[in-house]
């Protein structure tokens, strides 16, 4: 009865641990940005930026065109499914 519970838990730990090597690191890698890219962005900060937090939020994000917004690297704008 022994081996049988050793031989669960062990198989048990491989089954974690292999799940646990199946999940990506998307969200802790970093995107660099290109030269263009920061100056880009920084023209949107100086435009759009209107509480001056050096961040952009989704209403400032809304106010810029999607050219600006690709061009400074950020994601494209998500679609709204229709109900």
């Amino acid at each position: 009865m022994k081996k049988l519970i050793v031989a669960l838990c062990f198989t048990s730990l491989l089954a974690v641990a292999a799940h646990a090597e199946d999940k990506p690191a998307a969200k802790t890698e970093k995107k660099t940005l290109t030269a263009e890219q920061k100056t880009a962005r920084k023209a949107l900060l100086d435009k759009y930026d209107t509480n001056k937090d050096g961040k952009l939020d989704k209403d400032e994000r809304s106010k810029a065109s999607a050219d600006e917004l690709e061009k400074a690297g950020y994601p494209a704008k998500k679609e709204k499914a229709a109900k």
